[in-house]
């Protein structure tokens, strides 16, 4: 499996429902995050189980993502009109609703190939969640098996932690959350912060 951290985020353009619930055929990812970060991930299959608490759980946090300046966009093998009925199923009725953020159809397989995350059997793509910068440029990733569900609060804690480097330049210690102290990225910087933090660690 590739890894795509410190790479161009892989573009490409394709059918999709946006979150206003427009249906386009023509979605580009450069074009829709330009100059902005970005949360790209994929899921295994639309009307399944473990997807549906993924993707109302971002859409539970989708405005802590948005007021971050962050784009949230789902991906699947699904038709842009399977995403639709999708969106269009009440929650309680094992749908997602109107979830606020655009979901890609990925029917050709050709995204879900472009950043490795395919299942070599199953044809769906694995949970790969994929954190962009404002560049273009991947900055973290997570890629889950099918039956393992994701931590949509460390995606989260990741932007914060991108953030924070790169507002103050410093380095993000294990177990940063904002708010915590950083590191100087040197001898010395590890010496004080370890001199002062190692037990919290």
């Amino acid at each position: 499996m590739s890894v795509l951290v410190g790479r161009p985020a892989p573009d490409f353009t394709a059918a999709a429902v946006l979150g206003s619930g427009e249906i386009v055929d023509s979605f580009t990812l450069s074009e829709a995050i330009k100059g902005k970060k970005a949360v790209l991930f994929f899921y295994p299959l639309d009307f399944t189980f473990v997807c549906p608490s993924e993707l109302i759980a971002f859409d539970k946090r989708y405005e802590e993502f948005t007021k971050r300046g962050v784009e949230v966009i789902g991906v699947s093998i699904d038709s842009q009109f399977s995403h639709n009925a999708w969106r269009n199923t009440p929650v309680k009725e094992g749908g997602i609703g109107a979830v606020k953020y655009t979901l890609v159809a990925d029917t050709k397989h050709e995204i879900c190939q472009a950043y490795d995350v395919e299942h070599p059997d199953a044809g769906v793509a694995f949970r790969g969640s994929f954190l962009i910068d404002a560049e273009g440029q991947v900055r973290h990733q997570v890629v889950n098996d099918l039956p393992l569900g994701r931590n949509i609060d460390e995606m989260l804690r990741m932007v914060d932690a991108l953030d924070f480097h790169e507002t103050h330049g410093e380095v993000c210690p294990a177990g940063w959350t904002e708010g915590k102290a950083g590191m100087d990225a040197s001898p010395e910087g590890v010496a004080k912060y370890l001199s002062e933090k190692s037990d919290d660690l």
